[in-house]
């Protein structure tokens, strides 16, 4: 477990979650925007399963005490489960959903099994195609306009079991039995061309979800945090204020 403290402790602490074959380090530039927190991290580059994954995961929040968690895709999932076990003070969601495999009917909220399937097959056969094809998904045009694709950390970090770890948890884990015990202010940042994770799951977790906003990004993609780090930072921070005054009253 790799913990990373940076900043001042004066908010709190927000533990980073990151998506598939993502170091932390995705977050620094968000995190270099938000001194006034302490950032750590759960790194995932070394697991050998999806269960050491989430021992991994609700041990970096138990160490930590209640923190408010900043996930993005499968780390926005697993920050959905520490939620549902009162692991959290807050919870920032970057292109998060509940479920991320879904039936034909659902593919506005997530993924067919059989694609994960086949990333799966692949990683055994050639895993920098296939983490070469995952992050062309990452974008739109609008993104590449501003930069992001170019703030993306270097592939092949996670090592292949780590990448098949991080697979099998996006396969199994749900938390639609969860939602209910949520109680938590949630933050949901969602672009609207995302491909991987479609809009629709952010709606979805924000009718389900007790004390949610939305904050909607048209034309992005799935790395909305990767060239809106200023915005994104003072949304956060504003927000979180905001329910802090709220507690305070």
């Amino acid at each position: 477990m790799n913990f990373q403290p940076t900043g001042l402790l004066s908010r709190g602490t927000i533990l980073w979650l990151p998506g598939w074959s993502m170091p932390v380090a995705v977050f620094g530039r968000l995190q270099a925007h938000l001194p006034e927190f302490q950032h750590v991290g759960a790194d995932y580059t070394t697991v050998e399963t999806a269960e050491e994954m989430l021992a991994l995961t609700e041990n970096a929040a138990r160490r930590h005490g209640r923190v408010l968690i900043g996930g993005w895709s499968l780390g926005a999932l697993l920050g959905l489960r520490l939620a549902a076990e009162g692991l959290a003070e807050g919870l920032v969601l970057f292109s998060g959903t509940d479920r991320f495999v879904r039936p034909d009917e659902e593919r506005d909220r997530g993924w067919p099994e059989a694609y994960l399937r086949g990333m799966m097959t692949g990683i055994r056969k050639d895993r920098e195609a296939v983490e070469a094809k995952f992050r062309g998904m990452l974008f739109t045009d609008a993104d590449r306009q501003i930069g992001a694709e170019e703030l993306l950390p270097g592939a092949g970090s996670w090592s292949t079991p780590a990448l098949l770890a991080g697979l099998r948890v996006l396969r199994e884990a749900e938390c639609l039995a969860g939602m209910s015990r949520i109680a938590c202010p949630t933050l949901l940042v969602h672009g609207t061309g995302d491909a991987v994770c479609p809009y629709g799951a952010a709606l979805e977790m924000g009718e389900r979800l007790r004390q949610s906003e939305i904050t909607m990004l048209e034309g992005c993609g799935h790395a909305p945090f990767l060239g809106r780090e200023a915005f994104l930072a003072e949304v956060i921070r504003s927000w979180w204020d905001e329910r802090a005054n709220r507690t305070s009253v």
